[in-house]
């Protein structure tokens, strides 16, 4: 599954669209790599996202096969760590 297409399922990002401005951005990264909007998001995968004045990593638990419910969503990932900084 695409790299935008999981953000959006699994609702990290708002819109398709919002997604792939993150990975445009460099905002996104796969593995510790910049990753672009395309990259195939596999299980046990580490996707950090940087944004809103903070670092979000992730692990991907499971990539679905159709789109899930908004209970469904947060099952497809848990969150390995949340870092806060200041914007300036």
């Amino acid at each position: 599954m695409r790299l935008d297409v999981f953000l959006k399922l699994s609702r990290l990002a708002l819109r398709r669209s919002l997604a792939q401005e993150m990975c445009e951005a460099g905002a996104v990264k796969v593995n510790g790599l910049r990753a672009k909007s395309a990259h195939e998001v596999r299980e046990t995968d580490l996707i950090s996202i940087r944004g809103r004045g903070r670092d979000t990593t992730i692990r991907v638990v499971k990539v679905p096969s159709r789109p899930p419910s908004k209970r469904e969503a947060q099952s497809l990932y848990e969150t390995v760590s949340v870092e806060s900084y200041d914007i300036v």
